[in-house]
């Protein structure tokens, strides 16, 4: 038996609320993902505050993203069976208390719990995001709508992580993030008296054991088909090494140049800037073409000779730094076309679980990327590299390029999937 779950009544649904919902559920993504974006930021207070190493500092951040991999391989599912107003408020609601529980923490273990948190909530943001531009403004702008949430959590998060630097010159990073959750609680409530589907979604009435089994019939079905795990894994490559950098390890990289911190952090945000423009030009380039395969191919090595030439250019100053980091970011934008492909080849009602079986990937392995050079900073410091070396974060940073020539790999070998006859 099913309900109708709560909806707008179609006398209400104007091109203008439509756009305030997908509002609403942006500002969620970018709630979620500029606090996440800003841990690269205040990770060395926390380091400092609650005497952690570099490991578990980078520990802290890949935690966040396994489970919120895990997490999401289910939020598609779960919005197409109990739809936005079921999902994404409560979802707000807890990312709101791991806020504070970050904001609190007094031990490592805790720090975890945070992370924990936010993550399970978070896990239906994007997604999410994506699954309400679908669903008001129609499938067929799925990609573009995509591209937009992706735009707007890029370019927030830039103009974010340096508000915080700002910031954190007035308010300590506990002060900071209390006030972060106090507007999550008001986020949380809007988001629960206005986001809705536009149409009924029924409700499964069904028991816990046969609900979560026809969840996993959905994952499934979508997972049966080669290419998408082709394209989540392009996807994975790419974007793991963007949120290394960006989380992490771009400021500690441009301080090892020679950077001053706050220079760094103001560099390294170019990385969101970025994306930002990329994601407005990159899908409508693939678009216009009527090709996903080339526009990825070219990104892929403009990404790669961004990243050496930030590793081992001989000079490369301010101003450098914050072309190559933006030129990095905007290439990067070619991620988004792994969410294209692998919608390009299932059916138009899966496409929000093909969207979550890519992006679990991604953060699953971006969790491995922001942990790994970690590792090897220790490993090259026991191997008597020097602490704060451009050497020693050349041999940190070379899982992100193995990361991006296996992108390319990937890239030369993927089938083309654009759907001309749409």
């Amino acid at each position: 038996m099913t309900v109708a779950a709560p909806t707008i009544p179609s006398a209400n649904v104007t091109k203008a609320h439509a756009w305030f919902v997908w509002a609403l559920s942006v500002t969620f993504v970018i709630y979620y993902f500029s606090f996440q974006t800003g841990y690269a930021i205040v990770n060395v207070s926390v380091q400092r505050d609650l005497a952690l190493t570099v490991a578990q500092i980078a520990t802290v951040a890949a935690v966040y993203t396994w489970v919120f991999a895990f997490c999401q391989f289910l939020s598609g599912a779960l919005l197409d069976r109990l739809g936005a107003n079921r999902v994404i408020p409560p979802a707000i609601a807890l990312v709101t208390v791991g806020v504070f529980l970050f904001a609190n923490a007094e031990s490592y273990g805790m720090l975890l719990l945070s992370q924990l948190t936010i993550a399970i909530g978070a896990c239906t943001g994007f997604v999410g995001a994506g699954y309400i531009g679908g669903q008001w403004f129609g499938f067929a702008r799925f990609s573009f709508m995509f591209g937009l949430v992706q735009f707007a959590a890029a370019f927030f998060s830039a103009f974010n992580q340096n508000l915080l630097s700002l910031t954190l010159e007035w308010l300590s990073w506990r002060e900071l993030f209390n006030y972060v959750g106090l507007f999550g609680i008001a986020l949380a409530i809007i988001g629960a008296i206005y986001i809705r589907n536009p149409k009924p979604v029924p409700a499964m009435r069904k028991g816990g054991g046969a609900f979560f089994a026809d969840l996993l019939s959905a994952i499934f079905a979508v997972a049966k088909i080669p290419h998408v795990w082709i394209a989540a894994a392009y996807g994975a490559l790419c974007f793991g090494t963007m949120l290394a950098l960006g989380v992490v390890w771009a400021p500690k990289l441009l301080a090892a140049r020679g950077l001053d911190p706050a220079t760094a952090n103001w560099s390294a945000s170019f990385l969101w800037f970025g994306l930002a423009a990329g994601c407005f030009v990159v899908p409508a380039w693939s678009d216009a073409l009527k090709r996903r395969k080339l526009p990825i191919i070219v990104c892929t090595a403009i990404q790669v000779l961004a990243l050496l030439a930030l590793l081992h250019a001989p000079e490369v100053g301010v101003t450098g730094a914050m072309l190559l980091c933006a030129i990095f970011g905007a290439a990067n934008a070619s991620h988004m076309l792994a969410f294209s492909t692998a919608a390009d080849v299932v059916e138009p009602s899966r496409i929000g679980t093909s969207a979550a079986i890519v992006n679990g990937i991604m953060f699953l392995f971006g969790g491995l990327m922001i942990q790994r050079p970690g590792v090897r900073i220790g490993q090259g410091l026991e191997a008597g590299l020097q602490a704060g070396s451009l050497d020693l974060a050349q041999y940190a940073a070379w899982p992100m390029t193995l990361a991006l020539l296996l992108a390319l790999a990937v890239a030369a070998f993927m089938r083309e999937t654009y759907r001309r006859d749409d």
